[in-house]
């Protein structure tokens, strides 16, 4: 068996990195898959006609160059993903129409289909019945809102 691994060198480096690669699609992880890649690398360097121990090191050092320096990007990239707002929180952003007027005390507008309590975001703004506002933030069951236009 080591007779047939030193004679097909690359093609054993070939056969461990598809092995790296499944087992890594059992952990998603990727830390074997940096080390699947590596295999790669070795069995390039096989195959150029480089000696078993430079294949090794190639290995080793294409492996954990892969990751400390590649891995912790592609991770954090992954897990910074898009986000699903929810909720209340999805209503942030959206326009609204005053039901009755809103000033820095209170009133009602219309968002979402529903009717909501409103307040203005700062105390000299007045909105009057029919006024498009922008709900700035949720304050628990009260929508905060500012002129639709600034």
């Amino acid at each position: 068996m080591t007779d047939w691994m030193s004679d097909h060198a690359w093609e054993t480096w070939i056969g461990l990195a598809v092995i790296l690669a499944l087992v890594e699609l059992l952990s998603l992880d990727l830390v074997l898959l940096m080390f699947a890649l590596g295999a790669l690398a070795a069995a390039a360097a096989a195959a150029l006609g480089a000696p078993v121990w430079v294949a090794v090191l190639v290995f080793a050092g294409v492996s954990l160059a892969l990751l400390f320096f590649v891995r912790p990007s592609v991770v954090a990239r992954l897990h910074a993903g898009p986000t699903l707002t929810s909720g209340h929180d999805a209503l942030v952003g959206r326009s609204g129409v005053v039901d009755e007027p809103v000033d820095a005390h209170g009133g009602r507008i219309k968002l979402n289909g529903e009717i909501w309590s409103a307040r203005a975001a700062t105390d000299a703004a007045v909105f009057d019945i029919g006024t498009e506002v922008l709900v700035t933030k949720i304050d628990g069951a009260t929508a905060v809102v500012t002129n639709k236009e600034s």
